[in-house]
């Protein structure tokens, strides 16, 4: 798998063989050990990850209010590296303030730069353009109140 660009099937390939291999008691790379806090952190995806022949080309329309679990799931751990080499510069102190809003839950601090996150890929591929860290830490500082 490309780290840097992995194709969709790889990304879920990621996440059904780590999934699979948390429930067999295997041991997990570092990476999968950060994908499992993930899961963990939505049983709502259990059933999709425990049936990969059904949902490893599932179609998801946000359009029609569907979320694609692969995509949340992948921008969680985007925004969980993020905030732990601090890049774009300034987003640990971003997350630690929303942190504070939401009285210490870490994973609504996450969904508030995963909507950022989110927002600014989109932006990217809209106007396409490469993603513009401006608009991002914009978008962060707008969730953090200091417009």
């Amino acid at each position: 798998m490309s780290l840097y660009n992995p194709s969709r099937d790889q990304v879920r390939q990621f996440f059904f063989d780590t999934w699979a291999k948390f429930q067999q008691k295997a041991t997990l790379s570092d990476l999968e050990k950060i994908a499992i806090e993930v899961i963990q952190l939505h049983p709502e995806y259990h059933t999709v990850l425990d049936a990969p022949e059904r949902y490893m080309n599932q179609q998801y329309f946000p359009e029609m209010g569907e979320t694609n679990p692969f995509l949340h799931m992948s921008l969680h751990l985007s925004v969980i590296e993020q905030i732990s080499i601090n890049q774009p510069i300034g987003i640990r102190d971003v997350y630690d303030k929303l942190r504070q809003q939401h009285k210490g839950d870490s994973h609504m601090a996450h969904h508030d730069i995963l909507e950022c996150l989110a927002e600014t890929i989109w932006q990217a591929q809209h106007n396409n353009m490469a993603l513009d860290n401006t608009v991002y830490l914009n978008l962060l500082k707008q969730k953090t109140g200091q417009n």
